[in-house]
């Protein structure tokens, strides 16, 4: 297909978005009337983003058949279109579901973070089953969309936080539900990343593109830059139009625990902190404290009021009284968390891996929650597969999978509230969060960010000259901005179902 395909796509989305809701596209060889797939069946998997995290993920896919190949860069993409040769290979992925979509059953997302939600949407209303990576979307209203489409169409979704479908996440949520540590009142979460450059100003002058490269397509919904190899692949996470930094990146695998084991939703209350922030790029490092109201008990177990914090960057939660000297609270490379309870502290690695009670008494807690075969931490292929039975069972019958929409999308919005309190951190105040009303309660017309533009520091006759200008940013505009975008013309999303 030419990189530069001369159909109209703009039809494809008002049609698909207004008009899938009246119908739902199945494959010929779903068996006809029962509106599943037989498990002796194949499904037909179309990938879209797969020069990246989406190749490992299609690869764990294998058992079924890779039908449809979709990538805005070639070049990186050429390791996958090698993987599976029979695949057809799409620059669009508007065009991939035109072409194809009567051929396809389901649909892996793995794009950069600001077109999941544009991918995902779509293919849901086509009746398409959706394994999408983390995080889930870019903004919270976009979860939030996700969330209530899966509910809307009878399909399986899956959010790629592998960890979700591991042991040990699961026996964390098994100690805590059993009273081993008491009530949680305070949770301290951290990670490592940013591994990739953050903090950075957009660069004055662009690139030319390569031939392997859809620039355009790769913006999709993005204000228009010119090309630079500064962002992609890779780099784009921590660009704010493309990515949501460390946080975004890791916190859905490092407080997925913490979300499920607290029964924890919307908070009512954040604060945001960081290294100096500009305009245009996640900071280097980050602190952020949710403030959670009391939950319903769970039997016995109380479930009060609880605050969590975050770190990243190379920042780290002050040590526990009983953690041993030497330990490294970075052991694993990728975060972990501390549960402090009334009875005792629970700490592990990220995703409850290496999970222990500093009193050093060893829980014997029966297991209560479903177990995924071959399931151990963070190795690919259980999560796909678990997502892949749940795509060939009935709509009726189906035991979702681990990290479907009706879980994750609320998590992600979790997530995102951190990447929030970061960018309005400049108010400086608590910020007071309705979640159901997806709007911050304490920021008034007038209200005015003050965030770095650019930061410029060189030697001038032997002296330091520093020059730092700011720019002043509306708070509620941007706010109400950052909470649902404003998608480049030409672009759009489903409604949001009632």
């Amino acid at each position: 297909m030419s990189k530069n395909h001369p159909k109209n796509r703009r039809n494809f989305i008002k049609q698909s978005s207004l008009g899938a809701a009246g119908f739902f596209i199945v494959p010929s060889h779903v068996v006809s009337g029962l509106g599943h797939i037989p498990p002796s069946d194949k499904l037909n998997i179309a990938g879209v983003g797969v020069g990246g995290k989406g190749r490992p993920n299609l690869n764990a896919m294998k058992s079924e058949n890779i039908v449809a190949l979709c990538d805005v860069d070639w070049a990186t993409a050429k390791g996958c279109f090698g993987d599976f040769p029979s695949a057809k290979k799409f620059w669009d992925w508007r065009e991939m579901l035109d072409v194809m979509g009567k051929d396809i059953d389901a649909v892996m997302v793995a794009t950069a973070d600001h077109t999941h939600a544009a991918v995902a949407s779509h293919a849901l209303t086509l009746g398409k089953h959706i394994y999408c990576q983390k995080p889930l979307t870019h903004s919270i209203y976009e979860s939030r969309l996700l969330t209530k489409l899966a509910t809307k169409y009878p399909v399986a979704t899956q959010m790629g936080n592998q960890g979700n479908s591991g042991i040990d996440a699961k026996e964390v949520c098994e100690w805590i539900w059993n009273g081993e540590i008491g009530e949680v009142k305070e949770v301290h979460a951290w990670t490592n990343r940013p591994i990739w450059p953050q903090g950075l100003e957009r660069p004055a002058t662009g690139m030319p593109t390569p031939d392997t490269m859809n620039w355009d397509l790769f913006l999709g919904p993005a204000p228009h830059r010119p090309f630079h190899e500064i962002y992609t692949p890779w780099n784009w996470r921590g660009w704010w139009d493309f990515g949501t930094g460390a946080f975004g990146d890791m916190a859905c695998h490092v407080l997925d625990p913490v979300y499920a084991a607290l029964k924890l939703k919307y908070p009512s209350h954040i604060e945001g902190s960081s290294s100096p922030i500009n305009t245009e790029s996640a900071p280097q490092s980050e602190q952020v404290k949710f403030s959670f109201p009391a939950r319903e008990p769970m039997g016995n177990l109380a479930m009060p009021a609880v605050d969590v914090y975050w770190y990243d960057g190379g920042l780290l939660p002050y040590r526990p009284d009983l953690l041993p000297e030497g330990v490294d609270l970075m052991a694993d490379r990728l975060g972990g968390c501390i549960f402090v309870g009334t009875k005792d502290t629970l700490y592990s690695g990220c995703g409850g891996v290496g999970r222990r009670l500093l009193s050093g008494r060893e829980p014997n807690v029966s297991p209560s929650l479903r177990r995924i075969p071959e399931a151990k931490g963070y190795k690919d292929g259980p999560h796909e597969q678990d997502w892949i039975r749940a795509c060939k069972e009935s709509p009726g019958s189906r035991v979702e999978a681990t990290s479907h929409f009706g879980y994750s999308g609320p998590f992600n919005e979790m997530v995102l509230l951190g990447v929030l309190a970061v960018r309005l951190q400049s108010l400086h105040k608590t910020l007071e969060w309705d979640g159901e009303a997806m709007e911050f309660k304490n920021i008034r017309a007038g209200e005015k960010l003050r965030v770095i533009q650019t930061d410029q520091f060189s030697i001038k006759n032997g002296k330091p000259s520093f020059n730092t200008e700011y720019v002043e940013l509306d708070a509620l505009a941007s706010a109400t901005e950052y909470i649902r975008h404003s998608y480049r013309e030409g672009w759009n999303l489903p409604a949001m179902p009632v």
